[in-house]
């Protein structure tokens, strides 16, 4: 199904607080009240935003360390997100997993991993407990295409292929695997092609429109609700900031960032809106709206609690 313009509002908001997020924890960082690595998702927040769009709140989602915006997107509150950033007992994982370890059961969101690769065996194992226990839920795991080279992505999908696992496996390939061009580590740059490899539905789409993404994601959560099996789906995007925090970016020119501003996924969909008839004061309202969002967040995070030196032992086991 299209996305209707009351849709497409909501996800042009949507990728704005993440945008904004990522944003005030850059600031937050350069002030010193966020300590460890930051790896920002700008440039990125349509994958997220269109394929959190076509799944339900009873479907699971791995990310990775650049998983802020997949996050928020699967319905992570945005207070909890930020109150982790700065350590605080009210954050999603009570202050002690920081960036890279967003995690929160009840909507789904079974873990941000600072391990490449290491969220599709996991998402994958969820897609099998679907399977056993008769559920139409789906498992989705997001990963760079520097995981394409990890052994773990080629054994979970032989295995999803075989036993025709309810998973969507989410490429967000922006050309760089941290500081190395994905064309000098890769034989075959095409993610998608050696995917089809293991004899499971594999597409390319642009990762910088949320409709797209959203409809190829909603394909595949049809076919795997169906019992159809796993959906590998390559979403072509740009980070448009260093791979993390201190990134020198030497590794690219600033023409080639610059261009990628000009395609970058908020102002496409700013500019689809207006076509469909949003005023320029529309959109100012949906920033406006992003932007006490996230101050919000930032008040309830810096009010919150810092976690008791005890918390360092609790729940270290299941």
């Amino acid at each position: 199904m299209p996305l209707s313009i009351d849709q497409l509002s909501d996800a042009y908001r949507q990728m704005l607080v993440i945008r904004k997020f990522e944003e005030t924890v850059r600031r937050l960082y350069q002030q010193g009240k966020i300590r460890g690595s930051f790896h920002p998702c700008v440039g990125q927040e349509a994958t997220a935003v269109g394929a959190c769009l076509a799944l339900r709140r009873d479907d699971t989602m791995t990310c990775t360390y650049r998983g802020h915006g997949h996050a928020i997107a699967k319905g992570l509150s945005v207070r909890t997100a930020m109150a982790e950033m700065l350590g605080k007992a009210t954050g999603c994982s009570k202050g002690k997993g920081g960036s890279m370890h967003f995690t929160d059961p009840n909507v789904g969101l079974l873990g941000a991993n600072a391990i490449v690769a290491a969220g599709i065996p996991h998402a994958t194992g969820a897609a099998l407990a679907f399977q056993m226990q008769k559920k139409d839920s789906v498992s989705l795991a997001f990963f760079g295409e520097g995981a394409v080279n990890q052994g773990v992505f080629h054994e979970t999908l032989n295995l999803a292929a075989i036993w025709k696992l309810p998973v969507i496996l989410v490429c967000e390939n922006n050309l760089y695997s941290e500081m190395t061009p994905s064309h000098e580590t890769t034989s075959v740059v095409e993610t998608y092609q050696r995917a089809a490899a293991y004899g499971i539905p594999a597409v390319r789409v642009d990762g910088n429109d949320v409709e797209a993404m959203y409809a190829a994601v909603e394909e595949a959560a049809t076919q795997a609700r169906a019992g159809g099996g796993p959906t590998y789906i390559e979403a072509m995007t740009y980070r448009l900031w260093g791979h993390m925090m201190g990134d020198p970016e030497v590794y690219r020119t600033k023409e080639e960032v610059a261009q990628a501003w000009e395609n970058e996924p908020i102002v496409r969909l700013g500019n689809r809106l207006k076509g469909l008839g949003c005023s320029d004061a529309d959109l100012t309202r949906l920033d406006s709206e992003a932007e006490a969002i996230i101050a919000d967040a930032l008040q309830f995070a810096e009010a919150s609690p810092a976690p008791s030196p005890e918390e360092a032992f609790t729940e270290v086991f299941a």
